[in-house]
């Protein structure tokens, strides 16, 4: 549009030069020209003759031929940048440009490079996917001193409980709530009930729809979806009623396994009314159309033989329930999720990292964590959390998650919640999310690469850094009698670096990656030299032991009664009121005698 309005603009020009010149046309070249500047000297006498329409058109004709001869010239030139503009990054440009004060409201990302939690200053969201291989330091230079900046509630699925036992006693000194889902030791973890966050008949359908999923084996399918989705609507009946009828001690999946129980099916006796058939026909007395009756009657709709196969594929699903200790962890609530993003908490998952049998139970666990963020922030707190809830998600692969998952992270930041995604390779996510496994890549702002074996990542980290221009040179040389040598320069393309030198990578390196920013190579986060260190079992704390003596149990003396009078009695008596006496602490009040003593300074 510019070359048309300059071309149009030149065109009154053209025909006012034609008609000074007109006259002089027939005079051949020299009169031409010095017509030309007899008629410059009076540039407004312009005068009408026989030659006129023949100069005015032989102008036009010249200047569209100029017009084309310099379009047709024209070319894009981009000096040192023909083959690419890929170059390195800054890691202290980068830093200022997203770092904010005070140093501990930042997530650390390398030792040079931090992103301040304050997402509207920078406008890019804290979601970071974090790619290391086995020994690549994901756990050490990203997970522990992330929670040990102690800015934000905290949410870390911790294989083997490493992390809270090098961390607990440091969040505890700063005012932390510290709990445990231990599926390990599971006498030593606190209760999680999710029948508690059972906010609307919705969020039953999403806990029965998740535990399904979360208890379907990786790789399998069903060859008949029919029996899971009978099974899922009576478990739907069996929690309904639960959920609107039961006193809250019975609101939890040990009761839902007695009901089960309690549900006979004798296939001789197709009439054989069972002690549940009872109990939700009392119920359809009284409310035809409760919605737990609903399910049931749905679900007795078959014949006997087909009812018992609904029931043994319901108790297969939930058969780890009959587990003493599951059923304990279960049957009440001390996680008070909802409190997650108004006070700073922490809470662990701590999962064996060989075995995934109850790794269900944190699917259930994520899901409604994120229903009940998303609900606190939406209404209770205009849109975002008060306190910034950060989802630690080391070994990322063993953790069943919604299929939704990419969008639930689309819509996190505005309510003040993000997470980081640990995996080993892009693989894993490929294999979880096959098809939204891009869309979630691109929902993390940041992408951290601490290296690894795997060599699709190797490829797509290539990639990711792009190409640079580069200059080369070439040599030739013939001999003979008139032998010759040159030397040739030219621009040529390169990966900055290629998938084998992605491989090559120093172990004291790392690749980052912020949208919008040039890659930077910067050395690991040095674990060590956080300030809160001391605190922590690597730097020489004793280790946080979940699930101790929380409370002085007692005091213990060291009297002792020998037989004899009251007088004796008595005299024992006086004397231990001077003897010592010890008292049972906790290890949270040890660690408050410390720091008064000033021993952890």
């Amino acid at each position: 549009m510019t070359m048309l309005a300059l071309t149009a603009a030149g065109v009154p020009f053209v025909i006012w030069l034609s008609l000074l010149t007109a006259p002089y046309l027939s005079e051949g070249l020299a009169g031409l020209i010095q017509g030309l500047n007899l008629s410059l000297s009076e540039p407004f006498h312009v005068t009408w003759c026989k030659d006129s329409l023949r100069a005015v058109a032989i102008g036009l004709l010249l200047y569209a031929g100029g017009i084309c001869i310099y379009v047709s010239s024209r070319r894009n030139y981009r000096r040192g940048v023909e083959h690419g503009s890929a170059r390195w990054g800054n890691p202290s440009d980068i830093n200022k440009k997203y770092r904010q004060q005070p140093a501990s409201e930042n997530k650390l990302l390398t030792q040079s490079v931090s992103i301040g939690l304050d997402g509207r200053k920078h406008r890019r969201n804290l979601n970071v996917l974090v790619i290391g291989g086995s020994g690549a330091g994901k756990t050490r230079f990203y997970c522990k001193p992330n929670i040990m900046q102690a800015n934000t509630s905290f949410v870390a699925l911790d294989p083997k409980g490493e992390i809270v036992s090098s961390v607990g006693h440091l969040l505890k000194s700063q005012g932390y709530e510290v709990k445990v889902i231990d599926l390990i030791n599971m006498e030593k973890s606190h209760c999680y009930n999710p029948f508690v966050y059972l906010r609307s008949d919705n969020d039953v359908q999403k806990l029965a729809t998740n535990l399904f999923k979360s208890t379907t084996p990786k790789g399998s399918q069903s060859s008949d979806p029919f029996w899971d989705t009978a099974a899922s609507m009576l478990l739907l009946a069996l929690i309904f009623y639960l959920k609107y009828e039961a006193p809250e001690e019975e609101q939890n999946f040990s009761m839902v396994m007695e009901m089960l129980r309690a549900g006979e099916i004798k296939e001789d006796e197709e009439d054989f009314p069972s002690p549940l058939d009872n109990l939700f026909y009392d119920l359809e007395m009284e409310h035809p159309e409760h919605i737990a009756v609903k399910y049931y009657r749905d679900y007795r709709s078959g014949s006997a033989k087909t009812l018992k196969s609904i029931q043994i594929t319901l108790a297969a699903r939930l058969e780890k329930f009959n587990l003493s200790s599951l059923a304990a962890l279960t049957r009440t609530d001390e996680l008070d999720l909802d409190t997650m993003g108004e006070k700073k908490t922490a809470l662990f998952a701590v999962i064996p990292d060989n075995d995934t049998s109850f790794n269900f139970l944190v699917s259930i666990l994520y899901t409604q964590l994120f229903q009940q963020l998303f609900y606190a922030a939406d209404h209770k707190y205009g849109g975002s959390l008060p306190v910034h809830c950060h989802f630690v998600m080391d070994e990322f692969a063993n953790v069943s998650l919604p299929d939704d998952f990419d969008k639930i992270l689309s819509v996190m930041r505005s309510r003040g919640v993000s997470v980081s995604i640990i995996l080993q390779n892009l693989a894993q996510l490929k294999a979880l999310f096959e098809k939204q496994w891009e869309s979630i890549v691109g929902n993390c702002d940041t992408f951290l690469y601490l290296g690894g074996n795997e060599q699709a990542t190797h490829k797509y980290v290539s990639e990711l850094l792009g190409k640079e221009t580069i200059d080369t040179n070439t040599y030739g040389k013939s001999t003979g009698k008139s032998g010759s040598y040159s030397t040739n320069y030219q621009n040529s393309g390169r990966e900055l670096m290629t998938p084998d030198e992605v491989r090559m990578l120093d172990n004291r390196y790392a690749l980052l990656f912020i949208r919008g920013e040039r890659p930077v190579m910067d050395y690991k986060l040095d674990l060590i030299k956080h300030k809160h260190i001391k605190l922590t079992k690597d730097g020489g704390m004793m280790p946080y032991l979940h699930g101790a003596v929380t409370e002085a149990a007692g005091t213990i003396s060291t009297i002792g009664f020998y037989p004899g009078d009251e007088k004796d009695r008595s005299s024992q008596l006086q004397e231990h009121e001077t003897q010592d006496q010890f008292e049972l602490l906790s290890e949270e009040e040890l660690l408050e005698q410390y720091q008064e003593e000033g021993e952890l300074n």
